[in-house]
C-alpha cells in the first residue's frame, strides 16, 4: 500500500517544487504569491488531465454500468486521487498564505495557527470538498461498492475535465492577457465544460442506470438507496453553487468589457463637440 501511495505522494509535490523553482527564473517580476498560484494551477491541470484520461478509459470499457470492472476505477483513486487531494489542501494553503503575506498583513509574517484558521474559514467549502472526498469517496471506492459501479466511478473522474480551463483562466490573468481572445474563448469553455461534466453528468448517470434496468429516468431515484441519492446530492450541491459564481463572474466581466468599448466612443464624441 505504501508503495502504491508513493506514486502520487512523489509526483504532485515534486511537480509543485519544480514549478516553484523554474517559474521565478522565467518571470522575474513575479512575487512569491504569483509563483505559488501558477504552480498550484499547473499541478491541478496535470492531475485533471490524468483523471479525465482515466475516466474516459473506465467509461469506455464498461458496457454494463453495474457489473463491468476496470482496475483504474479503484487504483487511480489510491495511486493518485488520495495523494493529490491531500497535497492540494497544502498547496491551497500556501497560495492563501503568500497572497496575504505579499499584501503586508501582519499575521502572515510566518506560518501559525491563525494563518491556518484564516485559510480554513475563507476556503471552507473547498477544504470541506477535499476532506469529504478523502473520507467518503475513498472508503466507498475501496470497501462498500461490492465490486460494482466502476462505470460511475469513471464518470466522477470526468468531473475534472473543467479544471484545466479554470486554471488556464487564472494563468492568463496572471500573465496580463485577460483582454485577449484566448481568455474570452477559455471563459466559454469553462462554463460549458463545468456545466456538462459537473452538473449535467449526474442526470446522465441516473439515465444510464435506468437504461441498464429498463426504467424511466424519473423512477431511478426510487430504485436507489437513500444514501446513494444523498451522496450524489452532496457532491452536486457545491458544483451548482460554484457554477452560479462562475456565471456571475462571467457576466460582470462581460459588462466591464462592454463599458470599456463604449468609453472610447463617448470620449471621441466629447472631443468632437
Amino acid at each position: 500500500m505504501l508503495h502504491v501511495l508513493s506514486c502520487g505522494v512523489v509526483v504532485f509535490p515534486g511537480l509543485f517544487f519544480v514549478f516553484r523553482k523554474v517559474l521565478p527564473s522565467i518571470f522575474k517580476q513575479w512575487t512569491d504569491a504569483d509563483v505559488v498560484l501558477v504552480s498550484e494551477r499547473l499541478v491541478s491541470s496535470i492531475h485533471a488531465v490524468m483523471a479525465t484520461t482515466a475516466g474516459c478509459i473506465v467509461v469506455s470499457s464498461c458496457s454494463n454500468v453495474i457489473t463491468d470492472r476496470h482496475w483504474l476505477a479503484t487504483y487511480f483513486v489510491v495511486w493518485f486521487g488520495v495523494p493529490y487531494m491531500t497535497y492540494d489542501i497544502y498547496a491551497m494553503y500556501l497560495s492563501h498564505y503568500y497572497r496575504y503575506r505579499v499584501k503586508g498583513h501582519e499575521d502572515y509574517k510566518q506560518h501559525s495557527f491563525r494563518t491556518v484558521n484564516s485559510f480554513v474559514r475563507r476556503e471552507f467549502l473547498l477544504v470541506l470538498h477535499h476532506i469529504a472526498l478523502l473520507t467518503i469517496l475513498l472508503p466507498i471506492t475501496l470497501f462498500f461498492r461490492k465490486d460494482q459501479g466502476d462505470y460511475f466511478i469513471g464518470c466522477l473522474f470526468l468531473t475534472e475535465l473543467s479544471t484545466p480551463f479554470v486554471s488556464l483562466g487564472k494563468i492568463l490573468i496572471q500573465l496580463g492577457l485577460q483582454e485577449c481572445w484566448l481568455h474570452k474563448a477559455n471563459g466559454i469553455m469553462v462554463l460549458v465544460s463545468f456545466f456538462m461534466c459537473r452538473i449535467a453528468l449526474f442526470p446522465f448517470m441516473y439515465w444510464m442506470y435506468g437504461r441498464q434496468y429498463g426504467i424511466p429516468l424519473y423512477s431511478v431515484p426510487f430504485h436507489l438507496s437513500l444514501c446513494c441519492n444523498l451522496g450524489n446530492l452532496c457532491i452536486l450541491a457545491p458544483q451548482v453553487y460554484w457554477f452560479v459564481l462562475l456565471c456571475r463572474k462571467g457576466y460582470r466581466l462581460y459588462q466591464r468589457q462592454g463599458k470599456a468599448r463604449d468609453s472610447p466612443s463617448i470620449t471621441d464624441s466629447n472631443k468632437g463637440d
